[in-house]
């Protein structure tokens, strides 16, 4: 009996060496992409030449999957959104940014995808304004003043790429709420915390700094890299925001970019305004006068403030003499396709090229390139207004960038010049 139990279980622990061999000693990680098997995901063109290995119908299946979600929250109430948004995001320095499990490190990852949340967001709200402050030795610093410039934002953010001791929630907390609590009520104050750690190392009651910025009306979301937290949760249920976990870095990205859009104005917020703009003039190229930012003589390349005169270096802004709100006409043109969003298309099944019924929809409307290149059936959309076709790349343009669809505005131009010409 003894030696039927001793070869079974040598038998099963035969099996998990095997099971450990085929992972040839990788770990899980490794393992996700040695089993992507990329080399199986090449295809050859009508020429023959190898075509570069493509994700773009991933890429697209999430794509459309946010806009379908932001959509249908949209439309199932009349929502009102803030044009004008002051955010601070907080990013976690401390030592558990240096963990491993985002590849090369939660750092890295962090700051990448912060990178390009920020060219998103200032794309997306012209006229708003971002802050940088980091957590690092249980102590909170202010990397970026608010400020519109992105350029400014990543090169502060890039030069300070250190993660060492504690992190400090409730000083994060205190630092951007003396910030945030100036600013004007027609703005929406908004904070957004990437934590890495699993702990708060914090010099007093975090519940009462959570009610202080739930009575200055300060939104704060968190994205957490390790696990969920209580006080993160409590943090977002009180003051209306968000929080989620990332998974891995793919979804980190798609987390970070639903922050980018205008989130649904607090209720105290949601009454209409009059604010005071300024539109200012470019100052010519010899001219030399001091900036009202800097504090310092400046050659050419500025704006002048058409209340106080003032110099300034960058829209939008505000003038830090008279404090004119300053913008500019595209900027404020930007910030309404908010208000009057195209409606996600309609998927096309893929059909064969020779299918009487798809023959004329066989080019792309915007760009007109062939929607299945090389006889091969592939994925196109149709605008559920004027039935014309796109392919994936011009969907994703036109909701992102362009905002009008290209096959409406041609109808609603071709309707104008006939009602002239009767």
């Amino acid at each position: 009996m003894n030696n039927g139990a001793d070869k079974r279980l040598n038998r099963g622990a035969e099996e998990d060496e095997d099971d450990e061999d085929d992972g040839d000693g990788l770990e899980a990680w490794e393992r996700t992409y040695a089993d992507e098997r990329s080399w199986e995901s090449l295809q050859e063109d009508e020429l023959g030449f190898l075509r570069p290995i493509d994700n773009k119908a991933i890429y697209h299946a999430q794509y459309r999957r946010r806009l379908r979600s932001l959509s249908s929250s949209a439309a199932a109430t009349r929502i009102q959104k803030g044009l004008i948004r002051y955010l601070y995001i907080v990013i976690d320095l401390s030592r558990a940014a240096a963990e491993m499990d985002f590849r090369p490190n939660r750092m890295v990852v962090v700051a990448k995808h912060v990178e390009a949340f920020i060219r998103e967001f200032f794309d997306q709200n012209p006229l708003s304004q971002i802050g940088l402050v980091t957590i690092k030795d249980g102590v909170a610093h202010c990397l970026t003043d608010l400020g519109g410039t992105p350029e400014a934002h990543i090169k502060a953010l890039m030069g300070k790429l250190e993660c060492s001791g504690d992190s400090s929630l409730q000083n994060a907390l205190d630092l951007v709420h003396g910030y945030l609590n100036q600013i004007p009520s027609y703005g929406h104050r908004e904070v957004l915390i990437l934590y890495s750690a699993l702990s708060t190392c914090d010099p007093g009651d975090i519940m009462e700094t959570v009610q202080k910025c739930k009575k200055s009306k300060i939104r704060c979301s968190v994205i957490g890299l390790a696990a969920e937290m209580f006080i993160c949760k409590h943090l977002c249920q009180e003051t209306g925001g968000m929080y989620s976990v990332a998974l891995d870095e793919a979804h980190f990205k798609e987390l970070i970019l639903e922050h980018a859009p205008p989130p649904p104005a607090i209720a105290e917020f949601a009454i209409a305004n009059l604010i005071k703009m300024g539109f200012p003039q470019r100052a010519a190229e010899g001219s030399i006068s001091i900036c009202s930012c800097h504090k310092e003589a400046k050659v050419g390349a500025g704006y002048t403030c058409p209340r106080c005169k003032a110099r300034v270096c960058e829209l939008p802004t505000e003038c830090r003499i008279c404090g004119l709100t300053l913008v500019s006409s595209p900027h404020l043109a930007r910030s309404y396709h908010h208000l009057f969003p195209i409606p996600p298309f309609d998927e096309v099944p893929p059909s064969r090229p020779n299918d009487p019924n798809q023959k004329a929809k066989r080019n792309c409307f915007g760009c007109q390139s062939l929607l299945s290149p090389g006889n091969k059936p592939s994925l196109s959309v149709a605008c559920p207004k004027c039935q014309q076709h796109f392919c994936l790349d011009c969907d994703i343009y036109i909701h992102e960038s362009l905002h009008n669809c290209p096959g409406c505005e041609s109808l609603r131009n071709s309707k104008s010049v006939i009602a002239n010409e009767r």
